[in-house]
């Protein structure tokens, strides 16, 4: 497949069908890394730092002495019923 680099301001871009990126498994606003070789310029997806939350995991963590401590917010300003 051709792309065309395509100028943007003081660069040029590189713009991806949706269909690539699917491909990929890349969204818009994920990192790649790029890096030049013999000529080539070689994009790599970079492994996804995001995992999903573990909340007994997170719970363990938590000192087994913790007690919440309670705040005061205020009187109610709107129709708020406690």
């Amino acid at each position: 497949m051709l792309i065309k680099i395509q100028k943007s301001e003081n660069s040029g871009e590189i713009c991806f069908t949706k269909n690539i990126l699917e491909a990929a498994q890349l969204n818009v606003g994920d990192e790649v890394q790029v890096t030049i070789q013999n000529g080539r310029i070689i994009i790599e997806t970079t492994t996804k730092t995001h995992k999903r939350a573990d909340l007994k995991a997170l719970l363990a963590q938590m000192p087994d002495d913790y007690q919440p401590e309670e705040l005061d917010w205020g009187k109610p300003v709107g129709k708020e019923e406690w």
